[in-house]
């Protein structure tokens, strides 16, 4: 699938399917994997079924699973050319402005 593409719906089907399977390879029953991850087994059916989930439900899952490494590159801003590692510092140097007096 072309997450690009998707809609956040299909974006979580997918990614609630790739954790059952991964569940399946370890040869691990939902069960095993909710007490693993301190869930109920209801969590960890709706995130395999339709990706319904807290974020927490989700990083529990993912921990309980061994794939913490997979996290690793989420969101991680990428920098291609100088002019986008002069931005990527400068915005990383932003601070809110002063509150004002009333």
């Amino acid at each position: 699938m072309v997450f690009a593409l998707a809609l956040p719906a299909e974006i979580q089907q997918t990614l609630g399917s790739r954790l059952r399977t991964q569940r399946l390879a370890q040869e691990l029953s939902q069960r095993d994997l909710a007490q693993m991850a301190g869930l109920s087994l209801g969590a960890v059916r709706k995130l395999e079924r339709d990706g319904q989930s807290s974020l927490e439900t989700l990083v529990r899952v993912v921990q309980a699973l061994g794939l913490v490494e997979d996290l690793e590159d989420l969101f991680v801003l990428k920098r291609r050319s100088i002019a986008q590692m002069e931005q990527a510092e400068a915005a990383g140097q932003r601070r809110r402005a002063p509150r004002r007096k009333v």
